[in-house]
């Protein structure tokens, strides 16, 4: 049986794994996919969701906080764990601090790098806090990780 090489390089980061890598493979794809363009659009297109989702949910009480369109008020399942940044809205219930704006605008800016390409590699980064590379960016402690 013939052995097989592994690829040449390091291995992704856990969540710069699947999309990414697939996309690779098919460099147009990559290239569509973190087009800035794309990446605006899919960051227009979240925040515009996170709005619609957020504003009728929060019965239109959001308001700009910390440099993010925040949606308090909600249902606990209309969001995950404390909060979840969809674009640049930040949905909630009252989950709010400026530790928390401060950790939340970190997702926003990570949103705008990666467009929707934010939500595959979000999840393949895992659901542990801990080793999950875009809540370690965005500050374990600040995000109430950490106590």
């Amino acid at each position: 049986m013939a052995q097989v090489s592994p690829p040449n390089g390091p291995p992704p980061a856990r969540g710069q794994g699947g999309l990414l890598r697939g996309a690779a493979r098919l460099g147009w794809a990559r290239a569509l996919i973190l087009n800035p363009v794309s990446r605006w659009v899919g960051y227009g297109f979240a925040t515009v969701s996170g709005i619609v989702w957020g504003g009728i949910l929060s019965r239109f009480r959001l308001r700009r906080e910390g440099g993010m369109i925040v949606a308090p008020h909600l249902p606990t399942w209309a969001f995950g764990r404390g909060g979840t940044t969809i674009g640049g809205v930040y949905l909630t219930r009252d989950n709010v601090s400026a530790d928390i704006l401060e950790h939340e605008a970190i997702h926003k800016a990570q949103w705008k790098k990666y467009g929707l390409a934010f939500i595959p590699l979000y999840v393949e980064a895992g659901q542990s806090a801990r080793t999950n590379r875009f809540e370690v960016e965005a500050g374990l402690k600040k995000g109430g990780y950490t106590k």
